[in-house]
């Protein structure tokens, strides 16, 4: 098949799993003989644009006739058999779907986050869960300043998702969820349920499987209040009040908004390392090497990539009870669950970890036989190329929805 990735990345500053996860399809497509392309623009970019582009943004990220109009150029040129869409927030906007129908190629999006439903796409507000806008009024995320912390900006994100609400229901021709729970938190969109699929991430992974692990667990992930990073100090000082001096090290490895925060808090603690951003390969080792990993996160997570990448290398989770955790990760089976915002949950499952390490091991493994039926990347490519297959074989047009 041609296939046209389109994607908004996200800004270096802030890695993101939604970039890696469009790099690692596109390149594992290629690999199987399609003929696959990106069409991308990057957040990045906006810093170097002049002062009355800047001011333009807001319009933008509405409606960018720039990246309509390349697109277009870009279909024309590769006539591809299908679009994939990852994310169009914030420089490429909706617009890039009217270029598909225009062109008469079929659509199909990946929804990696709740932005079509949640200003900040998180459903997380002020340390707790929220779901005030997801029956899809946005009223709630203007009123707390949602995105940004800016009325203004809060008001320009939800403009966009409004005003484009039928633009996401009637131009794409097939929606990829990244898990369950993801789905029926989005219900408010109201999508085409014949025209929906769950598919769970391309994790693909070929290296060693955990041998005989060192006494640590591992955190890997972005430093904030959402990814849990305050519950993961409080749970691990209430780890350490139980289990005393002879314990777990942590090895937190990441970074974003809080890591000066966690910095401080773990200079004071010999119990815990912080390696700071880390490459892949250098995830995997250190993951390889932990008797668990740990998923403090306080948001509903749409998915998240270290469940599985653990899961591959054969080492368990301690999650966080919501989310797409339940429905990753089976509690006693293949890793464990604690209820979320629990500190003192998650200390004695650290203390379980510690003092039953033979348990853990054999979760690990079982750990490794989920990523083998559930996350086998063959079978997962094979399922996006149906969905791609679909999507062709029942494209929708614009002489079927006009703008």
């Amino acid at each position: 098949m041609k296939i046209l990735l389109v994607h908004n990345r996200y800004r270096s500053t802030a890695p993101s799993g939604e970039n890696r996860v469009v790099d690692q399809e596109q390149e594992a497509l290629a690999e199987l003989g399609h003929d696959v392309r990106v069409f991308e623009r990057h957040s990045d970019e906006i810093e170097d644009w002049p002062a009355w582009k800047k001011a333009t943004l807001p319009a933008r990220v509405v409606w960018n006739p720039a990246s309509k109009r390349d697109l277009a150029e870009t279909l024309r040129e590769f006539r591809p058999d299908v679009v994939h869409v990852h994310n169009t927030f914030p420089v490429l906007s909706p617009s890039v779907l009217y270029a598909c129908r225009d062109a008469k190629v079929p659509v199909v999006i990946t929804l990696h986050n709740y932005k079509l439903l949640c200003a900040s796409g998180d459903f997380y507000r002020d340390g707790a869960v929220c779901h005030d806008c997801a029956g899809g009024s946005p009223i709630p995320a203007v009123k707390h300043s949602c995105y940004r912390g800016s009325k203004l900006a809060t008001a320009t994100t939800v403009l966009n998702t409004r005003s484009h609400r039928r633009t996401w229901r009637n131009l794409v021709s097939a929606y990829l969820f990244v898990s369950e729970s993801q789905r029926r938190l989005l219900a408010g969109m109201d999508f085409d349920p014949d025209r929906s699929f769950v598919r769970y991430n391309y994790v693909p992974y070929n290296g060693p499987l955990a041998a005989t692990p060192r006494r640590q667990v591992t955190y890997v992930g972005r430093l904030d209040g959402a990814k849990g990073a305050p519950l993961l100090m409080k749970g691990w000082d209430a780890y350490r009040e139980i289990a005393g001096d002879d314990a777990l090290r942590l090895v937190i490895a990441g970074g974003g908004p809080m890591l000066d925060e966690v910095t401080a808090w773990a200079a004071e603690r010999p119990s815990v390392e912080l390696r700071g951003l880390m490459t892949k390969p250098e995830v995997f080792a250190l993951i390889r090497e932990s008797r668990a990993v740990v998923l403090p996160s306080e948001w509903e997570e749409t998915f998240g990539l270290v469940v599985v990448e653990a899961m591959a290398v054969g080492v368990p989770l301690l999650a966080a009870s919501h989310g797409s955790f339940p429905e990753l990760v089976t509690d006693g089976t293949d890793g464990a669950l604690f209820d979320p915002g629990r500190p003192d949950e998650l200390a004695k499952l650290l203390l379980d970890v510690d003092t039953a390490p033979d348990r853990y091991v054999e979760l690990g493994r079982a750990a490794r036989t989920t990523y083998e039926t559930e996350h086998d990347p063959h079978r997962n490519l094979a399922q996006l190329l149906d969905v791609y297959r679909f999507a062709v074989a029942n494209p929708v047009h614009a002489d079927q929805h006009g703008k």
